[in-house]
């Protein structure tokens, strides 16, 4: 595959085709297409199905199609994660030549029982990737000079708590398949993407991403945590607490549901109008800094837009 070419601005939005687009990936779509938009830029759609067992047929179709209904057209082609392996790889093994990532035979329970946090436990026990004798491994990146800090477009400087900045992430797992965290990185390189907004609860995450970034000795993006929608503190709107798929037939009402979250209440003479013309009218008076500076907004939990009561 020919790397894509580069861009002043390149943003993108990448879901995970576990289920249909609800109310929550409508927010993380519509906020990155209006922020590349509004500068001139590409906007990339790229399907993250790094996670296999995760992933549930012709979820992705649904994502595009979705999109496709609310007006949010991408630049090229969509990229599919599951077809990255080998680009994967070879980061793992350039880290792994130069010292930087080791195996790591750890369960689960071993790393809890230890607090949750993992210490480097494997770090020194010098397991071969070729060693065809060794137990089943997972493959983590060493954190010798952790990012910890970095500045968000939306919240402003952060903070990363040391026990998600400065932990040896895992880069492959146990079961072969590729992490999110090395994934994520790999392929915003690839895309020549500059600025990442995301919600909010992928905060944390954001240092090791800038950890690796600087392991690899590539330039970093620019990036917005926007809040995320939640029925109740601390309960995200997602597949898992039964958000509700997004109807295509009502695409205006809820691009006039997502900017009203956004804090871009959209005027009463558009209210009647076609996706087309409130996307136009969202690019010219979209502005990264009237975001909503939290980390989540609570939404109506009865409101069916939003949540199954099933």
């Amino acid at each position: 595959m020919t790397a894509l070419p580069s861009s002043v601005y390149t943003g993108r939005f990448a879901p995970s085709p576990s289920g249909p687009m609800h109310f929550g990936s409508l927010l993380a779509a519509l906020a990155s297409f209006l922020d590349a938009r509004s500068n001139n830029g590409v906007w990339r759609v790229r399907i993250e199905d790094v996670d296999i067992p995760r992933s549930v047929p012709d979820a992705d179709k649904w994502i595009l199609d979705s999109l496709h209904a609310h007006g949010l057209k991408w630049d090229g082609e969509v990229i599919y994660q599951s077809a990255r392996a080998e680009a994967y790889q070879v980061i793992i093994n350039d880290l792994f030549a130069t010292h930087r990532a080791y195996l790591c035979t750890c369960t689960r329970k071993m790393i809890r029982d230890n607090g949750g946090v993992y210490p480097g436990t494997c770090r020194s026990a010098n397991y071969r990737l070729d060693d065809a004798e060794r137990p089943a491994a997972s493959v983590r990146l060493k954190m010798d000079n952790p990012v910890t800090e970095f500045n968000d477009r939306v919240l402003g400087r952060q903070t990363i708590p040391a026990g998600h900045a400065t932990e040896d992430f895992i880069l492959q797992r146990k079961d072969g398949l590729f992490a999110y965290n090395l994934a994520v990185v790999a392929d915003d390189i690839f895309q020549h993407v500059t600025h990442v907004v995301r919600g909010s609860d992928l905060l944390e995450t954001t240092a090791a991403h800038l950890s690796l970034y600087a392991l690899l000795e590539k330039p970093a993006p620019c990036y917005a945590h926007i809040p995320i929608a939640a029925t109740e503190p601390g309960y995200k709107l997602s597949k898992q607490n039964k958000a509700t798929g997004l109807d295509s037939s009502r695409a205006s009402e809820n691009l006039i549901q997502a900017l009203k979250f956004l804090n871009m209440p959209v005027p009463p003479a558009l209210l009647s109008h076609n996706c087309d013309k409130i996307i136009r009218w969202a690019i010219d008076h979209w502005d990264c800094d009237l975001l909503p500076k939290t980390r989540e907004v609570i939404v109506d939990k009865s409101e069916s837009t939003y949540y199954s009561q099933s």
